[in-house]
């Protein structure tokens, strides 16, 4: 009971130091992706949990690892973009 919180939030920060391996410039701060990455995970682990039950070693990690990876995509800046303004704003 207690490793699957633990084996997800694991998982979820080996995803952050992935992703930051692979996106150095395009994520926000480290302390930032990390968070995102183990919450992220912890949710998806208790997501999973809760929808198909306990006993299900390889489904929990595995919606850990999916839901982490989807709230990391949502740090994703666009490349050598820099924000458009609107015309209000200026």
């Amino acid at each position: 009971m207690l490793w699957e919180p633990i084996s997800s939030v694991v998982l979820g920060l080996a995803l952050s130091w992935a992703a930051l391996r692979s996106l150095p410039g395009r994520l926000p701060s480290r302390r930032a992706v990390f968070l995102t990455g183990a919450l992220g995970s912890l949710f998806g682990a208790y997501l999973t949990h809760s929808t198909v039950g306990p006993g299900h070693a390889l489904a929990t990690p595995a919606g850990a690892v999916l839901v982490g990876a989807v709230t990391l995509s949502l740090l994703i800046r666009p490349r050598g973009r820099r924000p458009v303004r609107s015309v209000t704003a200026q």
